[in-house]
């Protein structure tokens, strides 16, 4: 909980800019990891890999390797535009897909199967419905899976929105996370800090030019109120 990795457009950067903040000897410090970016950054569960979408990062004695592709099934010639992704402890990866002739970008999954991941799977209706479906995060125990989307029963634009696993494996009922943390603004790209106290994510407060998106944090006891009792 000492280091913040975050992306960042305005001021004295002029691209948009992947940064990392970090708590040492007492202060704030600030180092560029890349400009320009590279990816949304998912630190996997165990801390060694940083995921960046369709790109990754292992990290070293020395900090971060260099920026690197997925292999197939992800990268190919009918390549999918990955966004972000998210890892469970057990390598499942889980992530949001554009391609042609898709135009609500359907959050896939992929398990890692004796060393190698199969072919990604389209989540059912219960999470791919409405539009604008991005941001996945996955829990590291897959117990639940947070992401954004714009659906009729929301508050406007994009929303955040819950899923718990079910006994069976399925995924149980959408469930919006409410006005505590959703407005008729744009809200998007949620994710838990590794020590699963907080839940971060961003919201547009400026115009529909998204020219001021802003980073927001809350209690992550919030998501105990949407869990199932059963």
């Amino acid at each position: 909980m000492k280091t913040f990795y975050f992306v960042r457009n305005g001021g004295k950067y002029k691209k948009t800019t992947f940064l990392e903040i970090k708590y040492k000897d007492g202060v704030l410090q600030e180092s560029i990891i890349a400009s320009p970016w590279v990816g949304r950054p998912v630190i996997s569960p165990d801390g060694k890999t940083m995921h960046l979408g369709e790109r990754y990062m292992k990290r070293t004695e020395t900090g971060w390797s260099k920026a690197k592709y997925l292999e197939k099934p992800f990268i190919g010639s009918d390549s999918m535009f990955i966004m972000r992704l998210s890892s469970s402890i057990n390598g499942t990866y889980y992530f949001d897909t554009h391609k042609k002739k898709e135009p609500d970008y359907p959050i896939r999954y992929s398990r890692l199967i004796n060393g190698k991941y199969e072919e990604p799977k389209a989540l059912s209706k219960v999470i791919n419905s409405g539009t604008q479906i991005n941001h996945p995060f996955i829990a590291p125990d897959e117990s639940y899976i947070l992401w954004d989307a714009k659906r009729e029963e929301g508050y406007g634009s994009s929303d955040i929105y819950i899923s718990f696993k079910q006994k069976d494996g399925t995924w149980g009922e959408a469930q919006n996370l409410g006005n505590n943390i959703n407005t008729e603004a744009w809200e998007a790209s949620p994710s838990i800090t590794p020590d699963g106290k907080y839940l971060f994510f961003s919201r547009n407060v400026g115009s529909e030019n998204y020219e001021n998106v802003d980073i927001f944090w809350v209690d992550a006891q919030i998501i105990e109120t949407f869990r199932p009792k059963n």
